[in-house]
């Protein structure tokens, strides 16, 4: 029994259960509990009055506390309200996903309905309805991207190379925090200063306390703001000493300076909080929601967020998160939806967490990539960090959607990486804050990750950082000293982002920059109505998506074949002797050759030399007292037919067919072509010992024995998916030698190297 159970991966084994919330919502365990309802969610109703909200899900006017007032006064649109209360629920969920149902209509009709409401109308759609509807509904047309860009230890050289990479991944924001809170400054100038290398428009933001994240992006460092937490419970708000109305002063506040803001909210926050009211995960992200469009915020960063692993252990836990950010687009406001967290340590489940957002697109697929490694990211490790990047530049691809990433060639990085650390370097010895040296610079530019950097360590950045801050640095310091220093170009570019605080343009609702150009739900909005329309991945940008690195073709396949060549003509010749022609010694055994064996292809796809391998065999023929004779065919490259084509030539009626990548066959002539006596089919786990086997196989099978066949032991290796494109450029190659009514081709071969 215990063998059966150890047979499945336990969640415990990762510490990632699944968890029964039923107590948090009543004292009845038996009602039951899930992330999109709770018995003690309030049923959806309104009541209007002169204007007036005076009742909101079955709350009186005298009873609300606090996110019930703010909603009712500024999310609710009276005029509205009635009519998309009375519109069935099940309606409404239908409407969501009918494609004849323009996105306007449906917005209009948000505006008018309580958090209960919308919460109840998602939770009528399954996940497939709705990833789908998410894809209707959200506000820009073109997809983005976000990354995290930090490591361990604050260093500015690391932050800036790093940013640039970012960059030039095509990520359209990046963010950054700290594990020094007073470094704060430092690591802003150094993300800001890399951003700015080899393109101009990524927006930048610094995550640090509220005040101090202001005082920053005053200073003209940082572009947008989404680090401003709001609540589904009164509680939770006011243990933060915090309230809707604070928070939309803030949001007025960065604004006003041209600052882009989103608010941060999530499923699961008020859960880890202590305060939840007993409600569901949904209802209650539903009230953040409504708070946040009442606010007037550009956007919201939800989807679970830093809730995100708390969610994903309760049943229907990530169809929450995606519902969540449905409700967030379906209000117009821009969603960085999640996909910053790591919700799961089960690679299985971080995949098909992506997936719908990947699929039907988002603002900002993930609120923080990590484009660094995970012990690098200071936020803890993102759903997705620099060891998952390639991976998602392939699952593009793949689907052919666009997630937003560029593949980036790896000398293009290095050069990035350079310039970018040169240029921050220049700043700090312009401005008189450090002085790099060129060891720290170096290391830097060729590391993975803090852990092969000699470089700043927290303490040095600290001084940096209190030094920028006491000296009153703004950006406009930066951008003198990369001019004066002769970065021109990465001065220009960090300016014209400066210089679109001052006419706003990126405070359009999900507006990002494109190629020098503001991209907003305003002048790119989704218009998606069904096949055909909305965002569609062109030409030009299938290329793009396509060209990732390290992609196999045929003259790669040929390009690494070469490296051998030298070393296998040291140690076997091959000569041909003519057409090759049946035999009738009953002691000759034909081992049939490949056309492309031993010419263009010298090892086997497990990397045994093609002569240890002939060599094997044949001396395990020679060993029965039998002759092993070597024919190369032409007029096929099939493993059956070289096999069938071998056994008819030799005397003995048994042949050997075998092709360059390792895959053979013993045959015997009167059998039917794929009907042989022994097939090796896995060459990339066939040793020499195998093929030895193979040999002597032969070699009984011909003096009329009957053998124990030779089996090649396998444990579940996915063969098929690590070799199959290898193989069948290989086998392009083989057949490409191929020449139909071609005559067999009698080889000498000889042995002039020692034994592996």
């Amino acid at each position: 029994m215990a063998g059966t159970v150890n047979r499945w991966k336990r969640y415990a084994d990762w510490d990632d259960r699944p968890l029964r919330l039923d107590k948090f919502a009543a004292e009845d365990p038996a009602n039951g509990f899930s992330a999109f309802s709770s018995p003690k969610d309030p049923k959806p109703g309104i009541g209007i009055e002169n204007g007036r909200v005076i009742s909101m899900d079955g709350v009186l006017e005298r009873d609300f506390d606090m996110i019930d007032r703010f909603i009712a006064r500024h999310h609710i649109d009276p005029a509205v309200a009635s009519e998309a209360m009375a519109v069935d629920s099940r309606q409404v969920a239908r409407m969501l996903v009918d494609m004849n149902v323009p996105r306007e209509e449906l917005v209009r009709l948000a505006h008018g309905m309580t958090p209960a409401k919308l919460a109840e109308c998602v939770s009528h759609l399954n996940a497939l309805e709705i990833a789908f509807a998410y894809s209707k509904m959200r506000a820009r047309r073109t997809p983005g991207n976000q990354a995290h860009v930090t490591n361990a230890k604050d260093d500015p050289l690391q932050l800036a190379a790093d940013a640039a990479t970012a960059v030039a991944f095509g990520f359209d924001e990046i963010e950054t925090t700290m594990r020094v809170s007073r470094n704060a400054w430092s690591n802003a100038l150094a993300c800001a200063v890399g951003a700015a290398v080899g393109r101009w428009g990524t927006l930048f933001q610094c995550s640090s306390e509220e005040a101090e994240e202001l005082r920053i992006g005053m200073a003209g460092f940082t572009s947008y703001a989404e680090t401003v937490s709001v609540y589904g419970t009164e509680k939770s708000f006011t243990d933060g000493d915090d309230t809707p109305w604070s928070k939309a002063f803030l949001a007025a506040a960065y604004a006003s300076r041209g600052i882009k803001m989103r608010c941060t909210s999530g499923a699961g926050a008020e859960l880890l909080m202590g305060f939840h009211d007993s409600k569901s995960l949904l209802y209650l992200e539903a009230r953040c929601l409504c708070l946040q469009r009442g606010m007037g915020v550009q956007g919201t960063q939800n989807g679970g967020i830093d809730g995100a692993p708390l969610t994903s252990t309760v049943p229907g836990g990530f169809r929450e998160l995606m519902a969540e950010n449905l409700i967030a687009v379906w209000l117009d406001l821009e969603c960085a939806s999640g996909n910053d967290a790591r919700a799961t340590e089960s690679e299985i489940r971080v995949g098909a967490k992506i997936m719908p957002y990947l699929v039907a697109g988002s603002d900002l697929i993930c609120s923080g990539f990590g484009s660094i490694l995970k012990y690098d990211n200071s936020f803890n490790p993102s759903l997705l960090n620099g060891e998952e990047l390639e991976d998602y530049l392939v699952l593009q691809r793949d689907f052919e959607a666009d997630g937003g990433l560029t593949p980036l060639p790896e000398e293009k990085a290095l050069d990035l990486r350079r310039r970018a650390i040169d240029a921050v370097s220049a700043v700090f010895e312009e401005l008189g804050l450090a002085q790099p040296s060129e060891g720290m610079k170096q290391s830097v530019t060729v590391a993975s990750g803090s852990d092969d950097t000699q470089s700043f360590m927290p303490r040095d950045v600290a001084l940096i950082s209190e030094a920028i801050r006491e000296k009153g640095i703004s950006v406009v310091d930066v951008v003198r000293a990369l001019a004066k220093r002769g970065f021109r170009e990465e001065a220009e570019n960090l300016l014209h982002v400066v210089k679109l605080r001052l006419s706003g343009d990126y405070l359009q609702t999900s507006a990002m920059i494109r190629n020098g150009r503001i991209v907003s739900a305003v002048n790119d909005p989704n218009d998606y109505l069904g096949p055909g329309s909305g965002y569609r991945v062109s030409e030009k940008r299938r290329l793009e998506l396509n060209a990732i690195r390290d992609v196999l073709d045929q003259k790669e396949v040929l390009r690494s074949e070469a490296l051998h060549e030298r070393e296998e003509t040291s140690r076997i010749s091959y000569r041909a002797r003519g057409p090759a022609v049946p035999s009738g010694d009953p002691k000759d055994v034909v081992i049939g050759i490949s056309p492309a064996f031993g010419i263009k292809l010298f090892q086997t796809t497990a990397g045994h030399r093609l002569s240890d391998v002939l060599r094997a065999m044949t001396e395990a023929i020679r060993a029965r007292g039998l002759i092993p004779r070597i024919v190369r065919f032409r007029h096929t490259a099939d493993t059956s037919f070289l096999g069938l084509s071998a056994a008819r030539l030799a005397g003995s009626g048994v042949g050997i067919g075998i092709q360059a990548k390792g895959t053979a066959v013993i045959h015997q002539r009167d059998r039917l072509p794929h009907n042989n006596l022994e097939l090796f089919s896995n060459a990339p786990i066939t040793q020499l010992s195998h093929y030895k086997g193979l040999g002597a196989n032969a070699a009984a099978y011909a003096l009329g024995e009957m053998p124990e066949p030779v089996v090649v032991p396998q444990r579940g290796e996915a063969m098929g998916s690590r070799y199959h494109a290898r193989v069948a450029m290989i086998y392009a190659i083989e057949t490409g030698l191929t020449e139909e009514g071609a005559q067999p081709e009698a080889v000498e071969v000889t042995f002039t190297g020692g034994r592996p």
